[in-house]
């Protein structure tokens, strides 16, 4: 793991909300603490790991899981296809691209993920109504991760 590696885990893990993450893999092992959330440990094989660790933990949620389940279950999941940082706007002076409520047709541009200091427009496999922002804007987020629920129309 290179330095700038380093230093962008550790932006990583601060802005998860986790108190402790650690990352160990054959040739070292790296624990950050910050001040938030709950402890997170990950181990890996191989130094390509720290691209590929999940993100952290968020808040506790206020309902119990089976209430969230049941809630979204006809909903589809659009899904972050890349390790990035999460934008939903296409530059800060612009209107986000889409909100809870809105309409959203396949093929249609609802986030940007950032990786690699490259701007990936990520569009909606669904057509239907945007149920639930997920992800939280200007944060990690991880490949598979869900970014968006739409209810299909």
């Amino acid at each position: 793991m290179d330095i700038k590696e380093l230093q962008n885990f550790i932006k990583f893990v601060t802005k998860s909300g986790a108190s402790e993450v650690s990352l160990e893999t054959d040739s070292y092992k790296v624990t950050v603490k910050t001040g938030g959330g709950e402890p997170v440990q990950y181990v890996a094989n191989a130094p390509a790991a720290v691209a590929a660790a999940p993100t952290a933990p968020s808040a506790p949620k206020a309902a119990p899981a089976a209430e969230i389940e049941d809630e979204f279950a006809n909903c589809v999941a659009i899904k972050s296809p890349m390790i990035g940082t999460f934008y939903r706007k296409p530059s800060p002076d612009k209107p986000i691209f889409k909100n809870v409520g809105d309409t959203v047709t396949a093929g249609e541009t609802v986030c940007i993920i950032e990786a690699m200091k490259l701007f990936n427009e990520i569009e909606s496999e669904v057509t239907g109504k945007i149920v639930k922002v997920v992800a939280d804007d200007m944060t990690p987020v991880e490949y598979g991760q869900t970014l968006f629920l739409v209810e299909p129309a």
